[in-house]
């Protein structure tokens, strides 16, 4: 086999899949069409000489080669990517960690943690990217990401079922909590019934495999009425302020609620507790790994609030 004609186009390709979990979600996110990423997967395959992607009816996953020419693709396209920034004329950094986090950890944890990180240390390079907790925990596996800050919910399952098990810490573990519009009838009480959430209008994401209801309080027997979706958090909560609905909301993102917005508990079923996680591969870290995610747990420490 001979890799020397293999494109950096193509490794892009492999690593998108990889993270993404499916062709599909690739080429959204590459914004190219499925079929230029099944024709790109398939030269890799064939320069490899063998099977890198084992396809599933629920997506793709590495196989044992895949592995290892994702593990060097990762390596391949990190140079490239600093060779780029170096004749930008960017100063090359004294350690460069690739970050992965959720949305609502985009709000506080993250941009405390990297003020902490410019300020102590800065020779430290955090490159980062949004995620939900699926893709990013793809991307560790896949090596393109050293760290990853991700959710979990009730009964507190690991992120995924591959081996060697990823290295999880808790960072946080907070209620769900409900953004209600403040001249809501709702917004009149310090908590809110459960009882009382049913026939109410909500303010959703867009339905995904992990959550179909995202935005929606959990457990009710009802047919949600879902009468806008956003992906954005503050989107959400800018629609809640303007009387459009009720949406959930970790409790983490009370203090980025806008005027018009009370973010309320929730009582009178089982507790809806989330937990932010650390995630990374096993094995020993990088000294610049251990200090960002230092960084991360000293933000998630000081952002920590007492709930609503």
């Amino acid at each position: 086999m001979d890799f020397a004609d293999v494109s950096l186009t193509a490794l892009r390709v492999f690593r998108a899949v990889a993270e993404q979990g499916t062709f599909t979600a690739a080429a959204a996110a590459l914004g190219y069409t499925q079929s230029a990423v099944s024709r790109q997967i398939a030269s890799l395959e064939r320069t490899a000489g063998t099977k890198l992607l084992e396809r599933r009816r629920e997506g793709v996953r590495l196989t044992a080669a895949g592995r290892v020419v994702m593990r060097h693709a990762a390596v391949v396209l990190d140079e490239i990517d600093t060779t780029a920034r170096e004749l930008s004329g960017l100063p090359a950094p004294g350690g460069t960690v690739r970050l992965g986090w959720l949305p609502t950890a985009g709000t506080t944890i993250v941009p405390h943690a990297l003020a902490e990180l410019r300020r102590d240390d800065p020779n430290i390079h955090v490159i980062s990217r949004e995620g939900g907790t699926n893709t990013l925990a793809r991307a560790l596996r896949s090596g393109s990401i050293d760290l990853a800050l991700l959710s979990s919910a009730p009964p507190f399952r690991a992120p995924d079922s591959e081996s060697p098990p990823l290295v999880l810490q808790t960072l946080t573990e907070r209620a769900l909590c409900l953004a209600v519009p403040q001249a809501h009838p709702l917004a009149r009480g310090d908590f809110v019934d459960v009882a009382d959430l049913y026939g109410q209008q909500w303010i959703a994401g867009p339905p995904s495999a992990a959550d179909l209801v995202m935005g929606v309080w959990p457990g009710l027997d009802e047919r949600p009425e879902v009468v806008h979706t956003a992906r954005d958090w503050l989107a959400k909560l800018h629609l809640v302020a303007a009387g459009c609905g009720l949406t959930t909301v970790p409790s983490a993102l009370t203090p980025a609620a806008p005027p018009g917005v009370r973010i309320l508990t929730v009582r009178g079923g089982p507790q809806e507790q989330r937990r932010l996680l650390l995630a990374r591969l096993p094995g020993p870290p990088a000294e610049a790994v251990v200090r960002v995610g230092n960084a991360l747990r000293t933000a998630a420490l000081a952002t920590t609030a007492p709930e609503a």
